[in-house]
């Protein structure tokens, strides 16, 4: 049984209790949320040691890092690197995107090497391994790689089964046109051949595997914005459409789904875009990437995309997934995945904390204490990336007369120090109020 069919049994797998445990919500919570399909369990029982983690809206905001080799950049040895350091940096989920050679060799080093579920794009491995500088979309050989990837153990797949034939017109009235590789390629196959989108055609024949092996199809955003001019329209929402529906036939099958979200939509869209997603989609987790928020910082596209990224987790995203400082600009190196997975984990952190859920603000409660108090070591366990902050309070230290004393910072340093001063006002006034009342 996949988690859906066993949820709508009123069963409880193991997978559920961890999600309960680490949560720290009740399993039948769980339970519910994955039959309702307002939440998915995404773990293919042959990925093996694999932990589970739950998306949706009941659970904190998740963010996953995008790996893997490009045909011309990086390779098993380096993805294999990139990957210890996203989960390193707190990353739930994972994808290897790997286009070009030894694919199959790459996704098996990262299945063995991931404790945490590992997503696919199977149309790349299917261009790939194709012939010609061009090569032609076979719809029957993608089937094929499907039933191969989730054999092999990925828990969730990007397909673009929604992008339809009446979709493409739209778009290619955008200024950037079609961004999404997946997209792009379905879609040239659809005008080269006018015919239908062959997963939407062969949306039944995909179900068969997908719940024979328990893998969370992620229903790709073929249309997504590649900036802003594009956003919120008619091929966007037109695609949005559909995967409500497939949504609703993924459900009936049994096999669990998420929905995949915008790139580029300015900062005032972002709230009507999740909102439209949870109701065309029936309240399935929104997987989104960004979104970015302005078309104008390469070189910074994880802090414009953050931003978005935040508002996207407060208003309707269960999933996030990263932008590095590499976008738009190239293949991200071990750094560049590291920095976007923090401010991911950020982005994420502060919408769970804008959306209220119970006990997502207690870290942050913590370290006021902990900065009250002057208690550097707590601050760094209680901090997101805590060796970057430890590093960067040693460098100043290293070079200031006070090496060794605790109580302030130089950014305003002793003389200045505000908390500091507040302590004094503090004594100050506990020494004119009477004894007994209360005090500031």
């Amino acid at each position: 049984m996949t988690q859906l069919e066993a949820a709508k049994r009123g069963e409880t797998t193991e997978a559920m209790k961890h999600v309960a445990e680490t949560e720290n919500v009740d399993v039948s919570i769980v339970r519910a949320a994955v039959a309702s399909g307002e939440a998915v369990i995404p773990l293919n029982p042959a990925h093996r040691n694999v932990e589970a983690v739950g998306v949706g809206r009941m659970f904190t905001t998740k963010i996953n890092a995008n790996l893997g080799r490009s045909v011309t950049h990086s390779g098993r040895g380096d993805e294999l690197d990139k990957l210890e350091i996203a989960l390193k940096a707190g990353a739930d989920f994972v994808m290897d995107l790997s286009v070009g050679e030894d694919i199959t060799a790459i996704r098996q080093g990262m299945l063995d090497a991931s404790p945490k579920p590992l997503g696919t794009v199977p149309v790349y491995e299917t261009i790939s391994r194709l012939e010609g500088d061009i090569p032609e979309m076979d719809p029957s050989f993608l089937l094929d790689v499907i039933e191969a990837q989730a054999k092999q153990g990925v828990d969730f797949m990007t397909l673009h089964a929604g992008l339809r034939l009446r979709d493409i017109p739209p778009a290619m009235k955008r200024r950037m046109g079609i961004v999404s590789r997946g997209g792009a390629i379905m879609a040239e196959w659809m005008m080269s051949h006018n015919k239908e989108n062959p997963l939407f055609e062969r949306w039944d024949d995909v179900l068969d595997i997908l719940v024979k092996y328990d893998v969370t199809v992620s229903l790709g955003d073929g249309m997504r914005p590649g900036c802003l001019a594009d956003a919120s329209d008619a091929a966007q929402f037109g695609e949005l459409d559909t995967l409500g529906e497939l949504v609703l036939r993924c459900r009936e099958r049994g096999v669990q789904v998420m929905v995949e979200g915008p790139g580029h939509v300015p900062f005032d869209q972002i709230k009507m875009n999740m909102e439209r997603e949870q109701e065309v989609c029936h309240k399935a987790p929104f997987y989104v990437l960004g979104p970015v928020t302005t078309d104008i910082a390469p070189g910074y596209d994880h802090i414009v995309s953050a931003i978005g990224a935040t508002a996207a987790a407060t208003y309707g995203a269960s999933l996030l997934c990263y932008v590095t400082p590499a976008e738009h600009l190239g293949l991200p190196d071990g750094e560049e995945v590291h920095a976007g997975c923090i401010a991911y984990r950020i982005a994420a952190h502060a919408g769970d904390i804008a959306r209220g859920l119970p006990g997502a603000r207690d870290r942050d409660d913590a370290m006021a204490l902990a900065r009250r108090d002057f208690d550097w070591d707590r601050q760094f366990a209680l901090s997101i990336d805590p060796e970057r902050a430890r590093a960067r309070w040693l460098k100043t230290r290293a070079f200031t007369d006070e090496a060794h004393s605790d109580d302030h910072c130089s950014m305003c340093g002793k003389q200045f120090c505000a908390v500091r001063t507040s302590r004094r006002i503090k004594n100050l006034a506990d020494k004119l109020q009477p004894q007994g009342s209360s005090t500031l």
